[in-house]
């Protein structure tokens, strides 16, 4: 039996003491009428709802909870509620771009390695299980749900109508690097010949995605500000979209953006895995209209997960139970097909369920070949504990270069001293 066998054999198996016995040992008593809830805070959609009845069936005495709220928020309230030693989920999903803050307050975490989180850690990419361990590899904070390697969605009717290919591999052909996708946006503008069907959709949703590839994200290592490295060869590249106007700049994630999904407003979108649920969720009538293909200058990574347990809990193992059951294989996967989001596991990228997966929404995309590829070209970066502080603060200055109140060199000079202050800020 190979080794991925016998770690898919021992997580089924694992899988099933979840369900039956609640984590083989922990959970509640069994002599006990009490019914335990767990309540859950995430955003967006981790792909819970139809696994949370499914846990609950199995687990009679366990209530979950799910409180769905605004990513920046969710956040926020959690470091309030760690500090303030109350009010925290007994749950709680942290994404990678905050990690690095959550993890320098470890002490404010459950341990998960006392659970017995350590027979996760070569299942895991190794740059995703130590984003949440403390340095000296004794205190686990999370278990990692997914990760965002990164394709390109593309509006397939919309390139027809502007005169360029269709097919995935012609399409991924014509822009290998950025600068070739910029000089695509300029041929389908000619194409489209309607200004309000734009190549892309948000200055900010090229920023990201070109930041993730770079060497450095807005921190060195030493956690000293790097904007003229990373930052900046991604804020040049993504300003071109708004002076070649060749983007609808529209905010990323408002009522505008995603009453554009709706209209045809934009014919591109950077698709993480995970972007391809919210596609789907904002445009149903899309299906077919859309496909994937390849994203410029390789992969990188935008987004990815992880369960916590805040230690101000009263349900430390029952919570354990929900979160390991819920990164075990068979649970990955069901979330995968169901929403997109990537398991970070990578036995789970040579596993058929997975690997020979297509989308009928995307135009039978091969969502499982495209994405679990990006995921192995993935080059982590490090994210300091103000990187999520910095990020908000430059989409912001973006947004105003998008409304025209700032052009691209004095954006960048403001973003700049706006990150400074926030570096400076004790």
């Amino acid at each position: 039996m190979t080794s991925r066998n016998r770690w898919i054999r021992t997580a089924a198996l694992g899988a099933a003491c979840a369900v039956l016995l609640t984590a083989c040992g922990g959970g509640s008593d069994e002599a006990s009428d009490e019914v335990v809830t767990l309540k859950v805070n995430d955003w967006g959609n981790f792909g819970l709802k139809e696994l949370i009845t499914e846990y609950e069936k199995a687990n009679p005495k366990i209530k979950i909870v799910e409180n769905v709220g605004d990513y920046d928020k969710q956040h926020q309230d959690l470091a309030k509620f760690l500090v303030a030693g109350s009010g925290a989920p007994d749950i709680s999903a942290i994404d990678e771009g905050k990690v690095e803050q959550f993890r320098n307050m470890s002490a404010k975490f459950t341990n998960l390695m006392d659970l017995g989180a350590g027979d996760f850690k070569d299942k895991y990419l190794e740059w995703k299980w130590n984003q949440t361990l403390s340095a000296d590899g004794k205190t686990q904070i999370g278990l990692g749900t997914d990760v965002g390697g990164m394709a390109m969605c593309y509006r397939a009717d919309l390139f027809k109508s502007a005169g360029l290919p269709t097919d995935p591999d012609k399409v991924s052909a014509l822009w290998p690097t950025w600068e070739k996708f910029i000089e695509t946006g300029k041929q389908y503008q000619a194409g489209i010949k309607d200004p309000k069907k734009n190549f892309v959709d948000s200055a900010s949703n090229i920023l990201n995605p070109v930041l993730s590839q770079q060497a450095t994200q807005y921190f060195s290592e030493d956690n000293k500000l790097a904007m003229d490295q990373g930052p900046k060869a991604a804020w040049d590249i993504a300003t071109q979209f708004i002076d070649q106007k060749l983007s609808a700049n529209l905010t990323a994630f408002s009522k505008d953006w995603d009453a554009a999904f709706k209209t045809g407003r934009f014919a591109t979108l950077t698709c993480p895995a995970w972007m391809m649920a919210y596609i789907q969720g904002k445009s149903p009538e899309g299906a077919g209209k859309w496909n994937i293909a390849a994203i410029p200058g390789g992969s990188g990574n935008w987004g990815g997960s992880f369960w916590t347990i805040p230690k101000q809990g009263k349900h430390q193992e029952e919570a354990y139970a929900f979160i390991k059951w819920l990164v075990q294989p068979e649970q990955q996967i069901k979330i995968f097909n169901e929403i997109g989001n990537l398991p970070s596991q990578p036995a789970l990228y040579e596993d058929p369920a997975l690997l020979d997966a297509k989308s009928a929404y995307f135009s039978g995309a091969e969502t499982g070949k495209i994405f679990t590829k990006a995921a192995k070209e993935l080059k982590p970066q490090y994210f300091a504990p103000k990187n999520g502080e910095v990020r908000v603060a430059v989409e912001s200055v973006l947004v105003a270069v998008q409304q025209g109140k700032l052009n691209a060199a004095s954006g960048w000079s403001k973003a700049v001293e706006n990150a400074q202050k926030i570096a400076d800020k004790s």
